[in-house]
């Protein structure tokens, strides 16, 4: 491994990739022109007709969310806070054995694909109940708790405002999804700069699990979603939210809404620091198309089944898998 001059030297100082990080020539991206953007939706949540959010749920599983009434500071605060976690020194990010309300750090070869690393390190931990979680976060940095709990309880309220917003889209009662719905899981990706982002992934292909997943990505670029067989990069927008919708909500709409498959790649110069909030169904509960919205003309494409069996059947999930049914259980 050929490092790079200086002191302080990481995983990630070096002038080529290491073969350990090298994907095989299917699995690595080919669109790594991220400053093409092809048009997603962008929601204006104080504008936008409920139509507008139900087709974007529709045809691309992916929209991005303005005048939202999220705290600007308070999305500057928490996406400082995280960068000043994966700043620290190495000892200071060790997490511990993972339970229900433990916190959880990836570093970059602590979790492969067939025996290659991804480029990227990840912290992960429970927030649901929130209270009882905060103690049991990251303690450095000292503002840590204080920020991403702040930043939590907006984040319940934002998603509440999309959940309902979708449920009069979709013609369910209101409230229907807003009871099945808990802040769950927080996970931040650092993705450093890579010497040669073709050979290389930040997260390899999937789709999420949950209700909907709310990202802040800050002004940084490299999430791509699969539309009709090609990756269509998804840009950055400033003091926007990405909304994903998971596996949950197209059972729930019985199709109507998608989750796609997306992925991250790297950036040569860039560092890209992501925060994901996973909004999820509590492991015993039953998801299963909404019956206002099946019918003679339109059966249930899904069956009924409880979230932590989902959750637990489905491999593909990668190491979101055990975390999640570890997080979401309080007796874990």
């Amino acid at each position: 491994m050929e490092m790079k001059e200086g002191k302080d030297l990481r995983w990630f100082d070096v002038k080529s990739v290491p073969e350990g990080y090298i994907f095989s020539k299917e699995l690595r991206p080919n669109n790594l022109d991220s400053s093409f953007c092809d048009s997603i939706p962008v929601i204006d949540l104080e504008n936008t007709p409920l139509e507008a959010i139900i087709k974007a749920s529709q045809e691309f599983g992916f929209f991005h969310v303005i005048n939202h009434g999220f705290p600007e500071k308070m999305m500057s605060d928490a996406m400082n806070v995280l960068k000043e976690f994966f700043d620290m020194p190495t000892k200071d990010r060790s997490g511990i054995i993972p339970n229900s309300k433990n916190w959880i750090y990836i570093n970059s070869t602590d979790y492969n694909k067939d025996g290659v690393y991804l480029w990227r390190e990840n912290l992960k931990h429970p927030c649901h109940p929130l209270e009882e979680c905060i103690p049991q976060w990251p303690h450095k940095p000292t503002r840590y708790q204080e920020v991403i709990g702040a930043y939590l309880v907006e984040i319940q309220k934002l998603s509440s405002r999309i959940f309902e917003m979708i449920c009069k889209g979709l013609g369910l009662e209101p409230g229907y999804l807003n009871d099945k719905s808990e802040v769950q899981l927080l996970s931040s990706n650092f993705y450093p700069p890579c010497p040669d982002p073709s050979l290389t992934m930040g997260i390899l292909a999937h789709q999420d699990p949950c209700l909907i997943t709310l990202l802040n990505q800050g002004d940084s670029t490299g999430l791509q979603f699969l539309k009709d067989d090609e990756w269509i990069n998804v840009g950055a927008i400033p003091n926007a939210f990405v909304v994903n919708i998971g596996n949950q909500l197209e059972i729930i709409s019985n199709g109507k809404l998608k989750s796609a498959k997306h992925r991250v790649v790297n950036n040569k110069d860039e560092t890209r620091i992501s925060i994901a909030t996973f909004l999820n169904p509590l492991p015993e509960c039953i998801i299963e198309p909404a019956k206002v919205l099946v019918n003679e003309l339109e059966p249930a494409r899904y069956e009924a089944t409880q979230y932590k069996d989902f959750i637990g059947r489905n491999k593909s999930f990668g190491d979101y898998t055990g975390t999640i049914l570890n997080a979401t259980h309080s007796d874990s």
